[in-house]
Protein backbone atom coordinates (compact mmCIF):
# COMPACT_ATOMS: atom_id res chain seq x y z
CA UNK A 1 0.00 0.00 0.00
CA UNK A 2 1.29 3.27 -0.89
CA UNK A 3 0.17 6.82 0.35
CA UNK A 4 -1.52 9.26 -1.93
CA UNK A 5 -2.64 12.67 -2.19
CA UNK A 6 -2.42 15.01 1.05
CA UNK A 7 -1.04 12.08 3.29
CA UNK A 8 1.77 11.87 0.55
CA UNK A 9 2.42 15.58 0.41
CA UNK A 10 2.85 15.43 4.36
CA UNK A 11 5.02 12.34 4.77
CA UNK A 12 7.35 13.84 1.73
CA UNK A 13 7.95 17.39 3.19
CA UNK A 14 7.39 16.38 6.49
CA UNK A 15 4.70 19.11 6.88
CA UNK A 16 3.76 19.35 10.88
CA UNK A 17 0.09 19.90 11.12
CA UNK A 18 -3.23 17.74 12.71
CA UNK A 19 -3.75 14.69 10.50
CA UNK A 20 -6.67 15.23 8.36
CA UNK A 21 -10.20 13.32 9.47
CA UNK A 22 -9.63 11.44 5.89
CA UNK A 23 -6.34 10.40 4.31
CA UNK A 24 -5.70 8.33 1.28
CA UNK A 25 -3.78 5.67 0.36
CA UNK A 26 -3.47 3.21 -3.28
CA UNK A 27 -3.94 -0.24 -2.59
CA UNK A 28 -2.79 -3.27 -4.47
CA UNK A 29 -6.04 -4.80 -4.56
CA UNK A 30 -8.29 -3.94 -7.16
CA UNK A 31 -11.36 -2.51 -4.73
CA UNK A 32 -12.05 0.43 -3.23
CA UNK A 33 -13.27 1.04 0.06
CA UNK A 34 -12.76 2.98 3.73
CA UNK A 35 -10.78 1.41 6.88
CA UNK A 36 -10.82 4.31 9.27
CA UNK A 37 -9.65 7.26 8.74
CA UNK A 38 -8.57 5.32 5.23
CA UNK A 39 -9.85 6.04 1.69
CA UNK A 40 -8.33 3.33 0.01
CA UNK A 41 -8.01 3.18 -3.75
CA UNK A 42 -7.39 0.89 -6.51
CA UNK A 43 -4.07 0.68 -8.18
CA UNK A 44 -6.00 2.57 -11.40
CA UNK A 45 -5.84 5.60 -9.16
CA UNK A 46 -2.22 5.83 -8.45
CA UNK A 47 -1.25 9.05 -8.68
CA UNK A 48 2.32 10.42 -10.78
CA UNK A 49 4.76 10.23 -7.86
CA UNK A 50 5.10 14.20 -8.24
CA UNK A 51 3.88 17.02 -6.37
CA UNK A 52 1.77 18.17 -9.47
CA UNK A 53 0.04 14.63 -9.17
CA UNK A 54 -0.40 14.03 -5.59
CA UNK A 55 -2.00 17.56 -5.49
CA UNK A 56 -4.19 16.70 -8.87
CA UNK A 57 -4.99 13.45 -6.65
CA UNK A 58 -6.17 15.44 -3.85
CA UNK A 59 -8.00 17.99 -5.35
CA UNK A 60 -9.90 15.41 -7.71
CA UNK A 61 -10.54 12.93 -5.12
CA UNK A 62 -9.93 14.30 -1.62
CA UNK A 63 -11.29 17.75 -1.60
CA UNK A 64 -9.57 20.73 -0.09
CA UNK A 65 -7.62 20.68 3.10
CA UNK A 66 -6.51 24.71 3.71
CA UNK A 67 -4.13 23.40 6.93
CA UNK A 68 -2.16 21.11 4.46
CA UNK A 69 -1.94 23.45 1.73
CA UNK A 70 -0.92 26.65 3.38
CA UNK A 71 1.75 23.98 5.13
CA UNK A 72 3.05 22.97 1.93
CA UNK A 73 3.05 26.32 0.42
CA UNK A 74 5.21 27.44 3.31
CA UNK A 75 7.57 24.33 3.47
CA UNK A 76 7.93 23.80 -0.14
CA UNK A 77 10.10 26.26 -2.75
CA UNK A 78 7.74 28.39 -4.46
CA UNK A 79 9.20 26.99 -7.50
CA UNK A 80 7.70 23.72 -8.18
CA UNK A 81 4.11 25.51 -7.73
CA UNK A 82 5.02 27.68 -10.30
CA UNK A 83 6.24 25.21 -12.39
CA UNK A 84 2.82 23.56 -12.56
CA UNK A 85 0.80 26.55 -13.48
CA UNK A 86 3.10 27.75 -16.54
CA UNK A 87 2.92 23.49 -17.46
CA UNK A 88 -0.70 24.33 -17.91
CA UNK A 89 -1.80 27.81 -17.72
CA UNK A 90 -5.21 26.47 -18.82
CA UNK A 91 -6.26 23.31 -16.67
CA UNK A 92 -8.79 24.18 -14.28
CA UNK A 93 -6.44 21.98 -11.18
CA UNK A 94 -3.38 24.46 -12.16
CA UNK A 95 -5.64 27.26 -11.99
CA UNK A 96 -7.53 26.05 -8.44
CA UNK A 97 -3.58 25.69 -7.05
CA UNK A 98 -2.46 28.88 -8.44
CA UNK A 99 -5.74 30.53 -7.14
CA UNK A 100 -5.07 28.92 -3.19
CA UNK A 101 -1.25 29.67 -3.30
CA UNK A 102 -1.78 33.30 -3.58
CA UNK A 103 -5.04 33.64 -1.60
CA UNK A 104 -3.62 31.68 1.53
CA UNK A 105 0.13 33.48 1.34
CA UNK A 106 -1.21 36.82 -0.19
CA UNK A 107 1.98 36.52 -2.42
CA UNK A 108 1.43 37.14 -5.80
CA UNK A 109 3.28 34.64 -7.92
CA UNK A 110 5.00 36.16 -11.50
CA UNK A 111 2.65 34.90 -13.71
CA UNK A 112 0.04 36.96 -16.00
CA UNK A 113 -3.82 36.75 -15.45
CA UNK A 114 -5.26 33.90 -16.79
CA UNK A 115 -7.22 34.94 -20.37
CA UNK A 116 -9.09 31.66 -21.31
CA UNK A 117 -10.15 28.89 -19.57
CA UNK A 118 -13.48 28.29 -18.38
CA UNK A 119 -14.22 29.17 -14.75
CA UNK A 120 -14.26 26.68 -12.06
CA UNK A 121 -15.37 26.64 -8.24
CA UNK A 122 -12.46 26.73 -5.91
CA UNK A 123 -14.25 24.23 -3.65
CA UNK A 124 -15.63 20.91 -5.48
CA UNK A 125 -19.46 20.77 -4.23
CA UNK A 126 -19.18 17.44 -4.55
CA UNK A 127 -17.34 17.29 -1.47
CA UNK A 128 -17.45 20.09 1.02
CA UNK A 129 -20.16 22.87 1.23
CA UNK A 130 -19.82 26.48 -0.76
CA UNK A 131 -21.10 29.57 -0.71
CA UNK A 132 -22.07 32.00 -2.80
CA UNK A 133 -19.38 33.01 -4.75
CA UNK A 134 -17.43 35.65 -6.17
CA UNK A 135 -15.23 35.77 -9.37
CA UNK A 136 -11.42 35.99 -9.39
CA UNK A 137 -10.60 36.92 -12.83
CA UNK A 138 -6.75 36.67 -12.26
CA UNK A 139 -7.67 32.82 -11.81
CA UNK A 140 -10.56 32.24 -13.52
CA UNK A 141 -11.84 30.36 -10.25
CA UNK A 142 -15.23 31.42 -8.69
CA UNK A 143 -14.34 31.58 -5.36
CA UNK A 144 -17.04 29.61 -2.59
CA UNK A 145 -14.90 29.43 -0.04
CA UNK A 146 -16.66 29.88 3.19
CA UNK A 147 -14.61 32.70 4.89
CA UNK A 148 -11.53 34.43 4.33
CA UNK A 149 -7.79 33.91 4.72
CA UNK A 150 -8.27 34.62 8.53
CA UNK A 151 -10.71 32.24 9.51
CA UNK A 152 -11.78 29.56 6.86
CA UNK A 153 -12.78 26.25 8.92
CA UNK A 154 -14.34 23.91 6.30
CA UNK A 155 -17.55 20.96 6.61
CA UNK A 156 -17.03 17.78 4.16
CA UNK A 157 -20.24 16.59 2.69
CA UNK A 158 -21.17 13.12 4.38
CA UNK A 159 -24.19 10.83 4.35
CA UNK A 160 -24.97 12.09 8.20
CA UNK A 161 -25.20 15.56 7.52
CA UNK A 162 -26.80 15.40 3.65
CA UNK A 163 -29.45 13.22 5.98
CA UNK A 164 -29.94 15.87 8.34
CA UNK A 165 -30.11 18.47 5.95
CA UNK A 166 -32.75 16.82 4.14
CA UNK A 167 -35.03 16.61 6.60
CA UNK A 168 -35.52 20.86 6.52
CA UNK A 169 -35.63 20.77 10.28
CA UNK A 170 -36.02 24.87 10.24
CA UNK A 171 -39.70 24.18 8.19
CA UNK A 172 -40.67 21.53 10.44
CA UNK A 173 -40.17 23.71 13.49
CA UNK A 174 -42.14 26.39 11.47
CA UNK A 175 -45.11 24.41 10.84
CA UNK A 176 -45.03 22.82 14.19
CA UNK A 177 -44.99 26.27 15.81
CA UNK A 178 -47.87 27.41 13.17
CA UNK A 179 -50.35 25.21 14.63
CA UNK A 180 -49.48 26.41 18.65
CA UNK A 181 -51.76 29.04 20.80
CA UNK A 182 -50.11 31.91 21.43
CA UNK A 183 -50.50 31.83 24.89
CA UNK A 184 -48.94 28.54 25.09
CA UNK A 185 -46.14 29.42 22.44
CA UNK A 186 -45.12 32.94 24.39
CA UNK A 187 -45.04 30.79 27.95
CA UNK A 188 -42.83 27.67 26.35
CA UNK A 189 -40.68 30.46 24.95
CA UNK A 190 -40.07 31.92 27.92
CA UNK A 191 -39.52 28.48 29.94
CA UNK A 192 -36.85 27.55 27.01
CA UNK A 193 -35.32 30.89 26.95
CA UNK A 194 -34.50 30.34 30.55
CA UNK A 195 -33.54 26.62 30.61
CA UNK A 196 -31.37 27.26 27.80
CA UNK A 197 -29.49 29.72 30.09
CA UNK A 198 -29.41 27.61 33.26
CA UNK A 199 -27.65 25.22 30.79
CA UNK A 200 -25.32 27.11 29.43
CA UNK A 201 -23.82 27.82 32.79
CA UNK A 202 -24.09 24.52 34.12
CA UNK A 203 -21.88 23.18 30.72
CA UNK A 204 -19.09 25.44 32.66
CA UNK A 205 -19.88 23.99 36.44
CA UNK A 206 -21.66 26.70 37.61
CA UNK A 207 -24.97 27.45 39.19
CA UNK A 208 -25.70 31.27 38.75
CA UNK A 209 -28.64 32.96 40.77
CA UNK A 210 -31.32 33.41 38.82
CA UNK A 211 -31.13 36.92 38.04
CA UNK A 212 -27.72 36.17 36.37
CA UNK A 213 -29.53 33.69 34.28
CA UNK A 214 -32.10 35.53 33.22
CA UNK A 215 -30.04 38.38 32.25
CA UNK A 216 -28.30 35.98 30.15
CA UNK A 217 -31.24 34.52 28.97
CA UNK A 218 -32.68 38.21 27.81
CA UNK A 219 -29.20 38.23 25.92
CA UNK A 220 -29.59 34.83 24.29
CA UNK A 221 -33.56 36.34 23.53
CA UNK A 222 -32.08 39.19 21.44
CA UNK A 223 -30.03 36.65 19.46
CA UNK A 224 -29.53 37.52 15.77
CA UNK A 225 -30.90 41.02 15.96
CA UNK A 226 -27.25 42.77 15.68
CA UNK A 227 -24.83 42.19 13.35
CA UNK A 228 -21.51 40.24 14.55
CA UNK A 229 -18.57 42.39 15.17
CA UNK A 230 -16.07 42.61 17.37
CA UNK A 231 -17.45 45.19 19.51
CA UNK A 232 -20.40 42.93 20.19
CA UNK A 233 -18.55 40.33 21.09
CA UNK A 234 -17.13 42.54 23.44
CA UNK A 235 -20.52 43.66 24.58
CA UNK A 236 -21.18 39.86 25.15
CA UNK A 237 -18.63 39.25 27.36
CA UNK A 238 -19.71 42.02 29.59
CA UNK A 239 -23.35 41.32 30.04
CA UNK A 240 -22.02 37.09 30.75
CA UNK A 241 -19.37 38.44 33.18
CA UNK A 242 -21.04 38.98 36.56
CA UNK A 243 -18.50 40.30 39.12
CA UNK A 244 -15.86 41.59 37.02
CA UNK A 245 -13.40 42.09 40.23
CA UNK A 246 -11.24 39.35 39.20
CA UNK A 247 -11.64 38.95 35.71
CA UNK A 248 -9.46 41.37 32.76
CA UNK A 249 -11.96 41.93 30.61
CA UNK A 250 -11.68 42.26 26.72
CA UNK A 251 -9.61 40.65 24.27
CA UNK A 252 -6.70 38.40 26.11
CA UNK A 253 -3.41 40.09 26.96
CA UNK A 254 -1.61 36.45 27.80
CA UNK A 255 -1.87 33.34 26.73
CA UNK A 256 -4.54 31.02 27.78
CA UNK A 257 -5.92 27.12 28.36
CA UNK A 258 -7.99 25.01 29.23
CA UNK A 259 -7.38 22.19 31.60
CA UNK A 260 -5.92 21.66 35.45
CA UNK A 261 -2.80 22.43 37.42
CA UNK A 262 0.03 20.28 38.84
CA UNK A 263 -0.83 19.48 42.87
CA UNK A 264 2.92 19.98 43.37
CA UNK A 265 4.41 22.43 40.65
CA UNK A 266 1.26 24.31 40.04
CA UNK A 267 1.90 24.24 36.27
CA UNK A 268 -0.78 23.42 33.49
CA UNK A 269 -1.61 20.74 32.14
CA UNK A 270 -3.34 21.70 29.04
CA UNK A 271 -6.41 19.76 27.29
CA UNK A 272 -6.66 22.67 24.94
CA UNK A 273 -3.92 25.87 24.50
CA UNK A 274 -5.85 29.22 23.19
CA UNK A 275 -4.83 30.99 19.98
CA UNK A 276 -1.96 33.11 21.10
CA UNK A 277 -2.75 36.48 22.49
CA UNK A 278 -1.50 38.36 19.55
CA UNK A 279 -3.09 36.38 16.99
CA UNK A 280 -6.73 37.27 18.50
CA UNK A 281 -7.59 40.63 16.47
CA UNK A 282 -6.59 38.94 13.23
CA UNK A 283 -8.76 35.85 13.84
CA UNK A 284 -12.04 37.73 15.71
CA UNK A 285 -11.81 40.21 12.51
CA UNK A 286 -11.18 36.58 10.07
CA UNK A 287 -14.87 34.68 12.05
CA UNK A 288 -16.30 38.42 11.82
CA UNK A 289 -16.18 38.94 7.82
CA UNK A 290 -16.37 34.77 8.06
CA UNK A 291 -19.99 35.10 9.72
CA UNK A 292 -21.08 37.60 7.49
CA UNK A 293 -19.98 35.93 4.12
CA UNK A 294 -22.26 32.82 6.10
CA UNK A 295 -24.88 35.28 6.67
CA UNK A 296 -25.47 36.35 2.88
CA UNK A 297 -25.56 33.09 1.41
CA UNK A 298 -27.71 30.28 1.35
CA UNK A 299 -25.37 28.23 3.47
CA UNK A 300 -27.25 25.44 6.04
CA UNK A 301 -27.60 27.61 9.04
CA UNK A 302 -26.94 24.78 11.52
CA UNK A 303 -23.60 24.33 9.53
CA UNK A 304 -23.19 28.04 9.81
CA UNK A 305 -23.72 27.95 13.61
CA UNK A 306 -21.24 25.30 14.03
CA UNK A 307 -17.92 26.91 11.97
CA UNK A 308 -18.82 30.23 13.34
CA UNK A 309 -19.31 29.02 17.15
CA UNK A 310 -16.65 26.29 17.48
CA UNK A 311 -14.27 28.32 15.68
CA UNK A 312 -14.70 31.25 18.34
CA UNK A 313 -14.32 28.48 21.29
CA UNK A 314 -11.31 27.45 19.66
CA UNK A 315 -9.71 30.70 19.63
CA UNK A 316 -11.00 31.59 23.41
CA UNK A 317 -10.18 34.92 23.10
CA UNK A 318 -11.66 35.86 26.23
CA UNK A 319 -10.29 34.89 29.83
CA UNK A 320 -13.96 34.27 31.03
CA UNK A 321 -17.27 34.13 29.32
CA UNK A 322 -15.84 32.30 26.31
CA UNK A 323 -18.07 29.13 26.24
CA UNK A 324 -21.47 30.51 27.10
CA UNK A 325 -20.47 33.04 24.33
CA UNK A 326 -19.38 29.92 22.08
CA UNK A 327 -23.21 28.80 22.73
CA UNK A 328 -24.78 32.27 22.78
CA UNK A 329 -23.36 32.45 18.95
CA UNK A 330 -25.19 29.42 17.56
CA UNK A 331 -28.40 30.95 18.59
CA UNK A 332 -27.18 34.00 16.55
CA UNK A 333 -26.32 32.50 13.53
CA UNK A 334 -30.29 29.99 13.85
CA UNK A 335 -31.84 33.61 14.01
CA UNK A 336 -29.67 35.85 11.81
CA UNK A 337 -30.61 32.81 8.95
CA UNK A 338 -33.90 32.79 10.20
CA UNK A 339 -34.05 28.90 10.96
CA UNK A 340 -35.61 29.73 14.42
CA UNK A 341 -38.86 30.72 14.34
CA UNK A 342 -39.47 34.35 15.37
CA UNK A 343 -39.53 34.34 19.46
CA UNK A 344 -38.16 30.88 20.16
CA UNK A 345 -34.79 30.10 21.34
CA UNK A 346 -33.91 26.56 20.71
CA UNK A 347 -32.76 25.16 24.11
CA UNK A 348 -29.22 23.66 22.37
CA UNK A 349 -27.55 24.24 25.13
CA UNK A 350 -29.87 21.98 27.47
CA UNK A 351 -29.78 19.15 24.79
CA UNK A 352 -26.13 19.55 24.78
CA UNK A 353 -25.67 19.49 29.01
CA UNK A 354 -27.58 16.38 28.49
CA UNK A 355 -24.84 15.10 26.07
CA UNK A 356 -22.12 16.45 27.92
CA UNK A 357 -19.53 13.57 27.43
CA UNK A 358 -19.96 13.75 23.41
CA UNK A 359 -19.99 17.37 23.05
CA UNK A 360 -16.59 17.29 25.00
CA UNK A 361 -15.38 14.61 22.74
CA UNK A 362 -16.38 16.56 19.37
CA UNK A 363 -14.22 19.62 21.25
CA UNK A 364 -11.27 17.55 22.10
CA UNK A 365 -11.50 15.95 18.37
CA UNK A 366 -10.25 19.75 17.38
CA UNK A 367 -8.10 20.27 20.13
CA UNK A 368 -6.15 17.40 20.73
CA UNK A 369 -4.30 16.99 17.67
CA UNK A 370 -3.32 20.52 18.09
CA UNK A 371 -1.73 20.15 21.30
CA UNK A 372 1.34 17.90 19.99
CA UNK A 373 2.01 21.18 17.58
CA UNK A 374 2.20 24.05 20.10
CA UNK A 375 5.40 24.53 21.82
CA UNK A 376 4.89 26.84 25.14
CA UNK A 377 6.54 27.20 28.31
CA UNK A 378 4.68 27.53 31.84
CA UNK A 379 4.74 31.66 33.36
CA UNK A 380 4.86 32.23 36.72
CA UNK A 381 1.03 32.73 36.99
CA UNK A 382 0.05 29.24 35.91
CA UNK A 383 -0.37 30.41 32.52
CA UNK A 384 0.85 29.04 29.33
CA UNK A 385 3.55 31.23 26.92
CA UNK A 386 3.35 29.86 23.70
CA UNK A 387 6.53 29.96 21.78
CA UNK A 388 5.50 29.32 18.03
CA UNK A 389 3.26 30.34 15.42
CA UNK A 390 -0.29 28.58 15.87
CA UNK A 391 -2.05 30.92 14.21
CA UNK A 392 -3.34 28.78 11.17
CA UNK A 393 -4.12 26.01 13.76
CA UNK A 394 -7.51 28.02 14.33
CA UNK A 395 -7.38 30.00 10.85
CA UNK A 396 -8.11 26.16 8.83
CA UNK A 397 -9.78 23.05 10.51
CA UNK A 398 -12.15 20.90 9.50
CA UNK A 399 -15.69 21.56 11.45
CA UNK A 400 -17.50 17.99 10.21
CA UNK A 401 -17.40 16.36 13.27
CA UNK A 402 -18.55 19.87 15.18
CA UNK A 403 -21.46 20.50 13.00
CA UNK A 404 -22.32 16.43 12.64
CA UNK A 405 -22.77 17.05 16.72
CA UNK A 406 -24.56 20.57 16.59
CA UNK A 407 -26.93 18.86 13.40
CA UNK A 408 -28.03 16.49 15.72
CA UNK A 409 -28.71 18.65 18.93
CA UNK A 410 -30.95 20.43 17.23
CA UNK A 411 -32.64 17.91 15.63
CA UNK A 412 -33.28 16.78 19.15
CA UNK A 413 -34.47 20.28 20.30
CA UNK A 414 -36.86 20.57 17.31
CA UNK A 415 -38.34 17.22 17.16
CA UNK A 416 -38.32 16.39 21.13
CA UNK A 417 -37.84 19.12 23.45
CA UNK A 418 -39.60 21.43 21.70
CA UNK A 419 -43.31 19.57 21.12
CA UNK A 420 -42.73 17.84 24.38
CA UNK A 421 -42.76 21.51 26.35
CA UNK A 422 -45.30 22.76 24.36
CA UNK A 423 -47.52 19.24 25.40
CA UNK A 424 -47.05 19.70 28.72
CA UNK A 425 -48.10 23.27 28.57
CA UNK A 426 -51.29 21.91 26.87
CA UNK A 427 -52.16 19.05 29.69
CA UNK A 428 -50.84 21.48 32.27
CA UNK A 429 -53.18 23.86 30.91
CA UNK A 430 -56.06 20.83 30.80
CA UNK A 431 -54.68 19.91 34.99
CA UNK A 432 -55.57 23.58 35.32
CA UNK A 433 -58.87 23.76 34.01
CA UNK A 434 -60.29 20.48 35.72
CA UNK A 435 -58.95 21.86 38.93
CA UNK A 436 -60.65 25.30 38.67
CA UNK A 437 -63.87 23.78 37.48
CA UNK A 438 -64.48 21.37 40.72
CA UNK A 439 -62.63 23.27 43.33
CA UNK A 440 -62.68 26.72 44.74
CA UNK A 441 -58.99 26.87 44.71
CA UNK A 442 -56.34 29.76 44.64
CA UNK A 443 -53.96 29.95 41.52
CA UNK A 444 -51.21 29.35 43.78
CA UNK A 445 -52.63 26.01 45.50
CA UNK A 446 -53.69 24.70 42.21
CA UNK A 447 -50.21 25.05 40.78
CA UNK A 448 -48.87 23.30 43.78
CA UNK A 449 -51.28 20.52 43.34
CA UNK A 450 -49.68 19.85 40.12
CA UNK A 451 -46.38 20.31 41.43
CA UNK A 452 -46.98 17.18 43.90
CA UNK A 453 -48.59 15.00 40.65
CA UNK A 454 -45.58 15.38 39.14
CA UNK A 455 -43.01 14.87 41.70
CA UNK A 456 -44.92 11.99 43.12
CA UNK A 457 -45.17 10.63 39.40
CA UNK A 458 -49.46 11.22 39.18
CA UNK A 459 -49.68 10.21 42.69
CA UNK A 460 -50.23 12.58 45.73
CA UNK A 461 -47.74 11.55 48.77
CA UNK A 462 -48.33 11.76 52.80
CA UNK A 463 -47.45 14.94 53.20
CA UNK A 464 -49.45 16.40 50.33
CA UNK A 465 -52.49 14.72 51.99
CA UNK A 466 -51.82 15.60 55.27
CA UNK A 467 -50.51 19.37 54.92
CA UNK A 468 -50.81 21.61 52.16
CA UNK A 469 -53.53 19.68 50.59
CA UNK A 470 -55.35 18.56 54.12
CA UNK A 471 -58.78 19.47 53.33
CA UNK A 472 -59.04 17.73 50.17
CA UNK A 473 -61.66 14.05 50.87
CA UNK A 474 -60.28 10.51 49.84
CA UNK A 475 -62.06 10.40 47.59
CA UNK A 476 -61.58 13.75 46.02
CA UNK A 477 -57.83 13.00 45.66
CA UNK A 478 -58.47 9.98 43.98
CA UNK A 479 -60.68 12.13 41.12
CA UNK A 480 -57.52 14.45 40.64
CA UNK A 481 -55.26 11.85 40.48
CA UNK A 482 -57.18 9.58 38.13
CA UNK A 483 -57.30 13.17 35.68
CA UNK A 484 -53.83 13.77 36.01
CA UNK A 485 -52.75 10.46 35.06
CA UNK A 486 -55.41 10.64 31.90
CA UNK A 487 -53.82 13.81 31.02
CA UNK A 488 -50.64 13.30 31.59
CA UNK A 489 -50.26 8.92 31.49
CA UNK A 490 -49.23 7.20 34.79
CA UNK A 491 -45.39 7.13 33.62
CA UNK A 492 -45.56 10.94 34.13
Amino acid sequence: MSLAGYSALIAHFSLRLPLPDRLSAISTKHRRYEKGPWLVFTPKHKPEDTLAGHLRFAFKHEGIDLAVLKALFDSAPPDGILRIIKDEPTGAYARRLWFFYEWLTGKTLDVPDAKVGNYVDALDSAFQYGVTPSVSRRHRVRNNLPGTRNFCPLVRRTPKLEALIATDLGAKARKSIGSIHADILSRAAAFLLLKDSKASYAIEGEKPPYNRAERWGRAIGEAGQRNLTADELLRLQEVVIGDKRFISMGWRKEGGFIGIHDRSTGSPIPDHVSARWEDIPALIDGLVVASQILAESPYDPVLAAAVIAFGFVFIHPFEDGNGRIHRYLIHHVLAQKGFAPTGIVFPVSAVILDRIAEYRRTLEACSKPRLDLIEWEPVPQGNVHVLNETIDLYRYFDATRQAEFLYECVQQTVEKTLPEEVAYLERHDGMKSYIDAHFDMSDKLAETLIAFLRQGKGKLSNRARTKELSKLTGKEAAMLEAKFADLFGESE
